[in-house]
């Protein structure tokens, strides 16, 4: 298992994966597989260019395939840039089961450390997801409160758990 910052080269891999996760746990997620479908190469090229206080991780499995995928983005407001927020994390089925999760949370926590002045990750998880806050906590995440109806998928309802590692 490999795993590293994507970057533009990795656009074709990630934008597979992405629609793949938005597709197979749409309620785990604020966007959905209809609207990023739409969206070009380019704008997925976008989102995972590394920048400062922007990194994308992924995990690369021994053929090479894209199997984990977890986004990284610090706060640019003069009185927020002590925190950073982590989005989108996915573990692709057949690699599950495996600790791939924790490895790249690890990874995030490790890299996210090393910028100046940051004292706080956050993240929201869905309420029900209790193999995911289960790792969020192993890795020193606490839940610091609750998103009701956070999101709407089908007409159904999902709260958030709101979280924080600090640093």
């Amino acid at each position: 298992m490999n795993i590293r910052v994507l970057d533009e080269s990795d656009v074709r891999k990630y934008q597979e994966l992405r629609l793949k996760a938005l597709k197979l746990s749409p309620e785990a997620f604020g966007s959905t597989y209809e609207r990023e479908v739409q969206f070009t190469l380019e704008t997925f090229a976008e989102r995972i260019k590394p920048a400062n206080g922007k990194f994308v991780l992924g995990a690369f499995d021994d053929s090479g395939s894209l199997v984990g995928i977890v986004n990284f983005v610090r706060e640019n407001g003069l009185k927020s840039l002590h925190k950073g927020n982590v989005y989108g994390m996915y573990v692709a089925p057949e690699a599950s089961g495996h600790g791939l999760g924790k490895k790249l949370m690890l990874d995030l926590v490790k890299r996210a450390s090393g910028y100046e002045g940051l004292e706080q990750i956050n993240l929201t998880v869905m309420s029900e997801n209790f193999i995911a806050k289960k790792l969020y906590k192993s890795l020193g995440f606490e839940i610091y409160g609750v998103e009701r109806k956070a999101l709407k998928v089908n007409e159904q309802y999902f709260d958030e758990d709101l979280m924080v590692l600090y640093i």
